[in-house]
């Protein structure tokens, strides 16, 4: 399903522990990691995409997290042409994104990486919030900044934090 300007709508989910990491997980067979994300499906709600997806991608539960807040628009990426297929490159042109900040509620060993039959990372970790972009692919960066940058708010205790402002400024490029 793409809107009239050539984007799919699609939610991302940064996943914070207790100690305000975020999960990072690793695309399966590639060198990039990346937040959990995924497609809306018809009818379903932009809360209940983000709930599916984690349970798909991280084996994660409603049970095991707390919505702690999301972002108020959309937010756009571009996907570079040689990236889409063929048959697609006429009316596509990238992603819109409603994104989540989630707390963990349960335990690392509650995430599952095979939870469903076509697994989209094959290692992950905790990372701190504002963590350099490198391995993230350049075209996805600007909306993760975004994201991270809009979505802190819902950290009070660490966005006020000092020690965060020289890490702050590496992930927004400074």
């Amino acid at each position: 399903m793409v809107d009239r300007d050539g984007y799919r709508p699609n939610v991302g989910i940064i996943l914070t522990n207790a100690k305000n990491q975020v999960f990072w997980g690793k695309r399966i067979r590639q060198d990039s990691w990346q937040f959990p994300q995924g497609g809306i499906q018809h009818g379903e709600t932009p809360e209940q995409a983000m709930y599916r997806e984690l349970h798909e991608e991280v084996g994660l539960h409603p049970s095991h997290v707390k919505i702690l807040g999301r972002t108020r628009e959309w937010m756009r990426y571009d996907v570079p042409q040689h990236w889409v297929r063929r048959e697609c490159r006429s009316n596509y042109k990238g992603q819109k994104q409603i994104w989540f900040l989630l707390r963990l509620v349960g335990r690392d060993c509650d995430v599952s990486l095979r939870a469903s039959g076509h697994p989209e990372f094959d290692a992950w970790r905790w990372n701190d919030y504002w963590v350099e972009m490198g391995g993230v692919i350049e075209f996805k960066r600007d909306v993760y900044r975004m994201a991270l940058n809009e979505l802190v708010r819902y950290l009070p205790q660490f966005k006020n934090s000092p020690c965060c402002d020289m890490a702050k400024k590496l992930a927004n490029g400074y």
